[in-house]
């Protein structure tokens, strides 16, 4: 492959303005431009995907909610939950939306793997799950031919937002996280394996983590 990843560690960051950047790098990109995978955690807040229904928002209270332009019904974003959002070019590898699912999915379950914590992933339910709690979240949009949105790997986090909502609309779901099922696990060690595994799942070497967004 000719071009190389592009991975970028951008921190805590606002989501509006991430979601922006994330569409305004969709829609100028070129055949010619690098794929990219922004890792970040976001400030509190609940977002509901195109196709979500209000009474999967149970009672979100004072955090605040927003519609986006993702697949999938409502998650809750966090400090503590590692999100990956993933631009590719998936023309330019010929793979399709349900390849690039496999892609997320596998790469988180190697990930937990590496972490001593056995997950799989769910034929008819997207997502990541151990011992029937969901420990991570899909979600994704195309446009020209190329992805954005992504993934959310609840590392070490408060899990009570979730209580708020029927999570990816599925009523009574449990959330867990990694720190609940391995202590000795932090976000910066899972930020680095989670972006070598999608690498490594999408064809490319392991790429250099750069901090911000140039």
């Amino acid at each position: 492959m000719s071009l190389d990843l592009i991975c970028r560690d951008l921190g805590v960051a606002d989501y509006a303005d991430t979601w922006e950047r994330m569409k305004d790098f969709t829609q100028s990109r070129s055949r010619d431009d690098a794929d990219e995978i922004w890792l970040l955690e976001h400030p509190p807040l609940f977002t509901q995907g195109q196709a979500g229904k209000l009474e999967h928002l149970l009672a979100p209270g004072d955090i605040p909610v927003i519609q986006v332009d993702r697949g999938g019904q409502v998650t809750y974003h966090g400090p503590g939950q590692l999100v990956a959002y993933v631009l590719i070019d998936l023309k330019r590898l010929g793979i399709g939306v349900r390849d690039l699912v496999n892609v997320l999915e596998n790469a988180i379950v190697h990930t937990l793997k590496a972490n001593l914590i056995e997950a799989y992933a769910k034929p008819d339910a997207p997502g990541v799950y151990v011992d029937e709690q969901k420990i991570a979240s899909l979600g994704l949009r195309v446009r020209r031919g190329c992805s954005f949105h992504g993934l959310a790997l609840n590392v070490d986090m408060d899990l009570t937002p979730f209580n708020r909502i029927n999570p990816c609309g599925y009523q009574g779901l449990q959330m867990v996280d990694m720190k609940r099922l391995n202590k000795n696990i932090n976000v910066s060690n899972i930020k680095v394996q989670l972006a070598n595994q999608l690498a490594e799942q999408l064809g490319y070497t392991y790429p250099a983590i750069q901090q911000g967004w140039k």
